[in-house]
């Protein structure tokens, strides 16, 4: 068998959930170890601030969203979509793009640049001409708001390593995945509660497309007024919480896997009532305060339940959670009260909270990745070829 036909070339989440898997134990633990002092930072034009938000944005998060939207478009257009050397060739272009985070102080700034900008672009070309070139077969006529935030992540991506304008690169990359991360919610909890407990979520097609637009605008929140986006922040938010009251959440909390899923909903609730509170009334407040609540409650706690659900059901297994993928789940909520809540409570140990934080990643996709990454590794059990 050739190694470009290997099962874990044969559909995008594959290889990038193993990479997932692997920076999300590493990160987060390099950080803190940097942040302490234990491990001497690299040498870099940039700060190691901007490093760690790059690496949780664009190392981890797109391992996580490159992966699950490769598999998901061809699904959304019919199509076989990309496999194979193309994967092979996004794989190499993602760990170059790690390399060059890393030595970025010590190589020519052509390299850098290429390194730093071949693995998203190219990924971002490939996403957009398969949803563009099949567009008359799309099952989801909303797939417009990937094709205008798509080639927003580049801009993002620069402006976050670039010293004067981090923020408005951070706020931007934040608003991305938000965006992201509601389109998979309405997606998905519809399906996943029919299946658990036989009901119909409110589908409202109004409220749902104002929901992503408030989304779509928020992108921008860094180049308004503070005012104005405080006030769409806190809309966006109320709008939110009226469809989760809908949503059924007193079922929902009965399974663990929906959950936590209904968890990361409401963390990007709260992410939007504190850039309201932030913009509005407490401008002292950074802006990474808000962000780690995203950070942590959207993305570490609905992405693992992501990884198992897709690892399993794709490679013909059953989607059903075990003790140990529980564990993990629980492991990912522990971090959030460890980096959210502790320091509220006891700022002066900040760093110790960072680093058992940092831990509980560790720990979490370590057995996500011990677990799952044999099955990304083999064929089909089902006897399917992709």
């Amino acid at each position: 068998m050739k190694f470009s036909s290997h099962p874990v070339w044969l559909v995008g989440f594959r290889p990038f959930f193993a990479l997932a898997c692997l920076s999300g134990l590493a990160l987060p633990m390099l950080w803190a170890l940097i942040y302490s002092g234990t491990v001497p930072a690299p040498s870099t034009s940039f700060s190691m601030v901007q490093w760690h938000a790059h690496e949780m944005f664009f190392g981890f998060g797109w391992a996580v969203l490159g992966g699950f939207l490769l598999t998901a478009t061809k699904n959304w257009v019919r199509v076989r979509g990309h496999w194979g050397y193309a994967l092979m060739f996004l794989a190499a272009a993602w760990l170059f793009e790690r390399a060059g985070m890393v030595f970025e102080g010590s190589w020519p700034y052509f390299l850098f640049a290429i390194s730093n900008n071949l693995f998203l672009g190219a990924i971002v070309a490939m996403l957009l001409w398969t949803l563009l070139r099949n567009r008359d077969k799309d099952i989801y006529r909303d797939n417009y708001l990937f094709l205008l935030i798509l080639p927003l992540f580049l801009i993002s991506k620069h402006l976050m390593l670039s010293a004067d304008y981090f923020e408005h690169g951070s706020s931007m990359a934040l608003g991305l995945f938000r965006v992201a991360f509601l389109v998979m919610l309405e997606r998905t909890l519809f399906p996943f509660m029919k299946d658990a407990f036989q009901i119909e979520l409110l589908r409202n097609a109004k409220l749902n497309t104002a929901i992503k637009l408030l989304g779509l605008s928020l992108i921008f929140a860094s180049f308004m007024p503070p005012v104005l986006a405080g006030c769409i922040a806190l809309l966006l938010g109320l709008l939110l919480m009226v469809r989760f009251i809908y949503w059924k959440p007193q079922l929902a909390v009965q399974r663990l896997d929906i959950a936590i899923m209904y968890t990361g909903y409401l963390a990007i609730v709260g992410q939007l009532l504190i850039e309201f509170l932030r913009l509005t009334l407490h401008d002292e407040w950074p802006l990474s305060m808000s962000m780690h609540v995203f950070t942590f409650g959207a993305m570490g706690l609905i992405i693992p339940g992501m990884l198992v659900r897709i690892s399993k059901g794709h490679t013909g297994r059953k989607v059903a959670f075990d003790g140990l993928d529980k564990f993990a789940l629980w492991v990912m909520m522990l971090a959030f009260v460890l980096r959210i809540v502790a320091p509220l409570f006891d700022p002066a140990d900040y760093t110790r909270w960072i680093f058992l934080a940092a831990a509980c990643w560790f720990i979490c996709f370590g057995i996500l990745g011990w677990r799952y990454i044999p099955f990304l590794l083999q064929p089909r059990v089902d006897g399917k070829e992709h």
